[in-house]
C-alpha cells in the first residue's frame, strides 16, 4: 500500500495539534506549581515532557493515518470517533492537571482516556492490526507517565484507584449484562 503523504501529515499534525493545545498549559506550570509538589521516586525529570510527548503524539498520528488507510468504511468511521474521543481526553488532561492544577479531576480523566483507549485498540484492530498495535504502544505510556506525575500522595493515589477499580469493574459487569 502506497503511502498518501497528505494524509499522513494531517494525521500527524491534528494529534501533535492536541499536544500543543495541552502545552500551552504544561510549559508554564512545571517551573512553578508542578516543582511544589511532593512526587514519587519513579517521576520523569522536567526535560522528558516535551520529547516523550512530541514522539508520543507522532505515533498516536501514524497509527490513526493507518486507521484512516484501513478498509471498512463503517468500521472506520466507528473507530475515528472512538479516536477522537480519547485524542480529546489526552488534551483535557494536561488542561485538568497543568492548567486547573486538579490531581484528582486528572485522576478521573486519566481512568478514562485508558478506557477510550481500549476502545480505540480494539477498534483500530478490527481495521488495521498494526494501527491496533500502534495505538496500544502509546497506550502503554499513559499507564506511567500521568501517574508518575499524579500520584505525590501515595495514601491517596491508593484509595482513589481502589475506587475507580469498583466503578469500572461495576461498568463493565453491567456493560456484560445488558448485551
Amino acid at each position: 500500500m502506497p503511502i498518501k503523504l497528505p494524509k499522513l501529515l494531517l494525521s500527524i499534525g491534528l494529534c501533535l495539534g492536541a499536544g500543543i493545545l495541552g502545552s500551552f498549559f504544561t510549559v508554564s506550570s512545571i517551573p512553578t506549581w508542578y516543582q511544589t509538589l511532593n512526587k514519587p521516586f519513579f517521576s520523569p525529570p522536567n526535560f522528558v515532557f516535551g520529547p516523550v510527548w512530541t514522539f508520543l503524539y507522532i505515533v498516536m498520528g501514524i497509527s490513526l493515518y493507518l486507521a484512516l488507510s484501513g478498509k471498512g468504511k463503517g468500521e472506520r468511521e466507528k473507530a475515528i470517533r472512538i479516536f477522537g474521543v480519547q485524542l480529546i481526553l489526552n488534551a483535557l488532561w494536561s488542561i485538568i492537571f497543568f492548567g486547573m492544577r486538579n490531581p484528582t479531576l486528572a485522576l478521573v480523566d486519566i481512568v478514562a482516556l485508558w478506557i477510550a483507549i481500549i476502545l480505540t485498540i480494539k477498534a483500530f484492530s478490527k481495521i488495521n492490526k498494526l494501527a491496533g498495535s500502534t495505538i496500544a504502544g502509546f497506550g502503554s505510556s499513559t499507564v506511567f507517565l500521568p501517574l508518575a506525575l499524579i500520584f505525590f500522595d501515595f495514601k491517596t493515589a491508593l484509595v482513589l484507584v481502589a475506587i475507580l477499580a469498583v466503578g469500572i469493574k461495576f461498568v463493565y459487569d453491567l456493560r456484560r449484562l445488558l448485551t
